[in-house]
C-alpha cells in the first residue's frame, strides 16, 4: 500500500533529523515507527484482556487460597525471623 501524507514543517524535521541519526530513509524510519506503534497497542490490548479475564474470574475461593498461599511464601522465604505480613496487623496494615 502506498500512502501520502501531508506532515507538518516540525513533524518532517524530526522524521529527518530521526532518520539521518539512524542512517535510514524518511520512508523505512516512518514505516518502523508506524509499526512499532501498532505493535505496542496489540501488546497493551492483549495486557488489558488479560488483567480483564483475572478480574472477571469468579472463582473466588481460588483466588483467596492463592493469595493465602502468596504470603505463606513470602513470609516463609525471608532471610530473618521478622514476617512481612504478621498476623496480629491482618486489617491493619496488609
Amino acid at each position: 500500500m502506498t500512502l501520502t501524507l501531508n506532515l507538518s514543517p516540525e513533524l518532517e524535521q524530526y522524521l529527518l533529523q530521526e532518520a539521518n541519526q539512524h542512517g535510514l530513509s524518511v520512508e523505512a524510519l516512518a514505516l518502523q515507527l508506524l509499526t512499532n506503534s501498532i505493535l505496542l497497542k496489540q501488546k497493551q490490548a492483549e495486557a488489558v484482556n488479560l488483567l480483564q479475564s483475572w478480574i472477571d474470574d469468579e472463582d473466588d475461593e481460588e483466588q483467596q487460597e492463592t493469595g493465602q498461599y502468596l504470603i505463606r511464601a513470602l513470609d516463609d522465604d525471608r532471610l530473618s525471623e521478622r514476617k512481612l505480613f504478621p498476623s496480629e496487623l491482618k486489617g491493619i496494615t496488609w
